[in-house]
């Protein structure tokens, strides 16, 4: 999907400008991140894909602003991009990925939400270092983490996720 698309898909959603904002940045960011993981593994990331996951990871921010927003998006998504792992980028960004065992807690339908493309992996992890436009780094993020009172398990699948695309 080409940029122009997805950016009209996110004001035809009815997302916010400042969501939009976001979504350019994370986008930017995870085109470098892309960029440099292809210089390191043999296994190159589609970095069409990865801009493209990135411009609509928050789609769903159009209908919500909580946790649930990734199911709302991947709902979006289906409706107006055929592309399936469009889908499950957007399904599979929130934080570091929850999986089964915890959805619930969250009030999110019985399934893994964890990332399992590189694409996923990169578009998750570049959404988690921009807050609303700027980039924190990782130890700025798993402090607010603490900060917030997430568990171990939680900080520990962000320090993973972080050394699978950045290490």
């Amino acid at each position: 999907m080409e940029q122009k698309n997805a950016i009209r898909l996110l004001h035809k959603a009815g997302c916010p400008l400042d969501v939009i904002a976001h979504a350019r940045a994370v986008a930017e960011y995870a085109r470098e991140i892309a960029e440099r993981y292809n210089e390191r593994h043999r296994n190159p990331a589609d970095i069409e894909l990865v801009i493209a996951g990135a411009l609509l990871h928050d789609i769903g921010r159009a209908r919500s602003n909580g946790i649930d927003h990734a199911v709302a998006g991947a709902e979006i998504a289906q409706a107006f991009c055929p592309d399936t792992r469009i889908v499950r980028i957007i399904k599979r960004h929130i934080g570091a990925g929850i999986p089964k065992v915890e959805a619930e807690r969250f009030g999110l339908p019985m399934e893994d939400y964890l990332p399992e493309t590189t694409e996923e992996m990169i578009v998750a992890h570049a959404d988690n270092l921009v807050d609303d436009t700027e980039r924190i780094s990782i130890d700025e993020r798993i402090r607010r983490m603490r900060k917030r009172g997430f568990d171990s398990d939680a900080i520990d699948r962000m320090i993973r996720l972080h050394n699978a695309v950045m290490g």
